[in-house]
């Protein structure tokens, strides 16, 4: 039996060895996660690192036992017990950091690693060849290979349960430890016996010497690997850290973009620590703001809302969605809009409060300036429908006479060769006044009720399309006959549930716009058809008009806006409002025109309107722009 020993500086250089390469294993290993996409490479590295490391510090280990004999290698078990290490590392690691590894994979990771650090180990024993006996001792052997697997487990668990350095420092000298505990249990567990010197003996100790060579420049460039391996952490490390600096960058730039402050807020909703941006609007120093100082700058009609509102979401924990009056510094009160999201710990609870103010002064302004003037429009609406009556009272009692004095007419032209034609178009323009009358009377019922209301009511019933548009048509036929022009209207159109004054302002005007773009040089044609589209209608209106360029096929629906040449005066107003009143009936208008080849205006509506089921009020066709 052969007396043994240590070198004490060897076995501290095999240990820190060990916790040296255990880190930058555990480093490499838990940056999978964050970088899928260099999975393959950090796996890769983690595996050298490790599987190197522990083959390094076994042969420095092996170098601090001193033997009394000379010693050499097996080169390809050397090689064996090196890929060993780097295998068995390798798969560990890539099977706990998989992107659906739970805490029970440590369980399979964990065991593998350790035996593969014990099996490099006795490999690595395999491959010394000394002039003597190697034997072992199974309970100890059993002892090293659990005290492997157990110290892997626990460092595996440690690195990949939380990131924080110090629980990586902890791991790492968990499993440098461990590692280097294996080996020099594994040691302990050998015995050796030595031979007979003699021409062996005298061999092995000619190649000594080469040997030791060896394993120090292994550990040398052990030592080489994992400082590249770190170096190429540190990198990693760096543009993590860019990428940050970007990030908060474009926080901050996206906050300014939307003129909002930036705040944080502990757990309770207090202001702690600077908040720069808080006090350029406010004023208010650091002293001033801190707890719940904030409060303080909150206009006094607002503040108990506006604590009330806080405390209440800070006990939900759910976004803060408020809005409130906050003093300037220069003393006016400007309107604010919050919005607060809680940061929570991994326990669930708030660590804090990060939110935006974001100044909505002038859009508070701009809206009360717009319900004034909407007050203004309403109240001029109301008296202008009421002052129209007067002269449609007029009409209406003059159409009246008229009406009751045609027998008189048809006496006094009794012996007239054209009293039976002029009795006829009598009665037929007398007919279409009091039809336009009576729609003028709609209308002005609409605008008093809209003044009144503030919104415009629809009251949908069925519709027959084709009698519809024949009285539209008809009502348009001084107008259409001045342009040479004729009206055609589809026979057996379909019928649809509307408000019917809606859908007379709709078609109306589209008969209208066609007959202003007629080209006076030919004959007009204006044609009306419709084509059931699903549940809903499509109406085209077609003229064989002048057309519209198409660049102005989108501006034509803007109010006050006109284009192109038109034989009838008008202000740009017609089918701005078609096409509010459309939407408002929950439909759409599309327009197909070339300049020279007429242009198609195709209204689609539901063929029973939503307000059929739904008879509230709808927005005013205007205001629905």
């Amino acid at each position: 039996m052969v007396h043994t020993g240590y070198n004490p500086a060897l076995v501290a250089l095999s240990i820190a060895i060990a916790v040296f390469a255990s880190y930058t294993a555990l480093d490499l290993a838990s940056r999978v996660r964050a970088a899928p996409g260099r999975r393959l490479a950090w796996i890769g590295g983690a595996a050298l690192a490790m599987g190197g490391g522990i083959w390094s510090m076994h042969f420095v280990g092996m170098l601090a036992f001193e033997m009394g004999m000379p010693a050499a290698y097996d080169t390809g078990l050397t090689l064996l017990s090196l890929l060993i290490a780097i295998g068995a590392t390798g798969g560990a690691f890539a099977w706990v950091s998989r992107n659906d590894a739970a805490t029970r994979d440590i369980l399979v990771s964990g065991p593998l690693m350790g035996v593969g650090i014990a099996g490099m180990h006795y490999t690595g024993m395999a491959a010394l060849t000394v002039p003597g006996n190697l034997a072992y001792s199974p309970p100890v052997v059993i002892v090293s290979v659990l005290i492997a697997v157990t110290a892997a487990t626990a460092a595996l668990w440690l690195t990949f349960r939380q990131h924080e350095v110090w629980q990586k420092i902890a791991a790492a000298f968990v499993m440098g430890l461990a590692v280097a505990g294996m080996h020099y249990t594994g040691m302990a567990a050998a015995t050796l016996t030595a031979e007979e010197a003699g021409a062996h003996a005298a061999h092995m100790s000619a190649l000594a010497p080469s040997q030791q060579n060896l394993a120090l420049f292994v550990g040398g460039a052990t030592f080489l690997i994992l400082f590249l391996a770190m170096l190429a952490s540190s990198i990693d490390q760096q543009r993590v850290q860019r990428d940050l600096s970007a990030s908060e960058e474009r926080f901050r730039a996206a906050v300014q973009a939307v003129r909002g402050v930036l705040w944080t807020n502990d757990a309770e909703g207090r202001m702690v620590g600077d908040q720069p941006g808080w006090s350029a609007i406010t004023g208010q120093s650091r002293e001033e703001y801190q707890g719940f100082g904030w409060a303080d700058a909150v206009h006094p009609d607002d503040a108990e809302s506006s604590i009330e509102a806080w405390g209440e979401t800070v006990r939900e924990k759910r976004t803060f969605v408020h809005e409130h009056r906050v003093r300037s510094s220069d003393g006016t009160w400007r309107h604010y809009a919050i919005r607060a999201v809680p940061v929570l710990a991994p326990d669930g609870a708030i660590r804090e409060w990060v939110g935006v103010h974001t100044d909505i002064t002038e859009q508070r302004e701009a809206e009360a300036e717009l319900r004034e003037s909407n007050e203004e429009i309403q109240r001029y609406a109301y008296i202008v429908s009421h002052d129209l009556r007067a002269p449609l009272v007029n009409v209406m009692g003059f159409t009246s006479e008229l009406d009751a004095t045609r027998n008189d007419i048809r006496t006094a032209l009794d012996n007239h060769p054209d009293a039976e034609r002029i009795d006829a178009d009598l009665g037929e323009a007398l007919g279409f006044i009091s039809a336009a009358v009576t729609r003028m009377e709609s209308l002005i019922a609409a605008i008093l009720k809209l003044s009144r209301e503030g919104r415009r009511s629809f009251m949908p019933e069925t519709l027959e399309l084709t009698a519809l548009f024949q009285r539209l048509a008809d009502a348009q036929r001084h107008q259409t006959e001045a342009a040479g022009a004729e009206v055609i209207v589809a026979p057996d159109l379909p019928k649809i549930t509307a408000d019917r004054l809606a859908v007379e302002q709709i078609f109306g005007n589209l008969l209208d716009n066609a007959v202003k773009y007629l080209d006076r040089a030919r004959p007009g044609r204006i044609a009306i058809d419709a084509v059931p589209v699903g549940s809903r209608i499509r109406i085209d209106v077609t003229d064989n008009g002048r057309g519209i360029a198409e660049r102005d096929h989108a501006r034509v629906f803007e109010l006050f806006r006109r284009s192109g040449a038109q034989d009838r005066p008008g202000e740009g107003i017609g089918l701005a409002h078609v096409k509010a009143l459309v939407r408002s009936l929950g439909g759409r208008i599309d327009i197909t025109s070339r300049l020279g080849d007429g242009t198609t205006f195709s209204v689609t509506l539901p063929r029973e309107s939503a307000t059929a089921s739904n008879r509230g009020a709808a927005p005013t066709p205007l205001a629905a722009e």
